[in-house]
């Protein structure tokens, strides 16, 4: 079964959101989302690490474009979440969407919500 989502509007069609390599942070439908730009690509994933829950707008995107724990140093690849450093954990990314009207955030439908 294809995931489902919940499109939520964050921010206008022009708002750069975040630059280049950094990581800035919005708040989602009341949840704490980062978001980053790789080779001018925007990215959103998980504010928190799924290691030690490290805050993940205190680490760096790397020149490979992984995002970088502040806490133990994990890897993750912006654009899937895969832990590129081995330690076998997952960071949460989310889709995004370029609307007319703004740039939206899709959050995973959960089986409570149907």
């Amino acid at each position: 079964m294809a995931k489902q989502y919940n499109w939520h509007r964050f921010a206008d069609a022009g708002d750069p959101v975040a630059g280049e390599a950094a990581i800035s942070v919005h708040e989602v439908n009341g949840k704490k989302i980062c978001f980053t730009r790789y080779q001018g690509e925007l990215y959103a994933f998980a504010h928190k690490c799924p290691h030690a829950g490290g805050m993940m707008s205190d680490g760096f995107i790397d020149e490979r474009g992984n995002v970088v724990c502040p806490l133990h140093r994990y890897k993750f690849n912006i654009r899937n979440g895969y832990n590129s450093s081995g330690e076998g954990f997952y960071l949460k990314t989310y889709p995004l969407e370029q609307r007319e009207d703004g740039q939206y955030l899709g959050l995973e439908k959960s089986w409570l919500s149907w």
